[in-house]
């Protein structure tokens, strides 16, 4: 496949996360919560997740910002959903490599639609669009074992 089609695939895919949104919404009950925002651009997330037993039961976000973060969003909470907190933790770093220019090694870990945001490590200004719900995912889990 052409670079060309490729990124054509990858811009609808980013798309179609930001116009229909995965696991947006609220989990009821006593849950990990956290709220970040970027302040540069504006971009707002809470994200919200149940773990039980060291695994990611569920995970569900709210917010606003541009297509780039809420289609980061909609793809981790769909991707950390079912996974333990560590392959959560370790697709994240895997992430943060990605948005750094770094080769994907995806290992043994399913990184699903997440693959369409490696353009966004050419525009240093998005990065941290994209990585926000990941930090969010980062500072909960983290929060949560102190």
């Amino acid at each position: 496949m052409s670079f060309n089609n490729l990124d054509t695939l990858y811009r609808q895919v980013i798309m179609d996360h930001y116009k229909n949104p995965r696991n947006k919404g609220n989990i009821e009950g006593d849950v990990l919560t956290v709220d970040m925002n970027n302040p540069t651009c504006g971009d707002r997330i809470q994200l919200q997740m149940l773990v039980e037993d060291g695994i990611v039961k569920d995970a569900k976000f709210d917010g606003e910002g541009c297509s780039i973060s809420m289609a980061s969003a909609s793809m981790m909470t769909q991707t950390i959903k079912g996974k333990e907190v560590t392959d959560a933790l370790k697709l994240s770093k895997q992430f943060s490599n990605m948005m750094l220019g770094e080769e994907l090694d995806t290992g043994d870990l399913d990184f699903g639609d997440i693959e369409a945001l490696q353009g966004v490590a050419k525009f240093p200004a998005r990065i941290k669009c994209a990585t926000l719900p990941w930090k969010a995912m980062e500072k909960g889990v983290h929060d949560d074992n102190e």
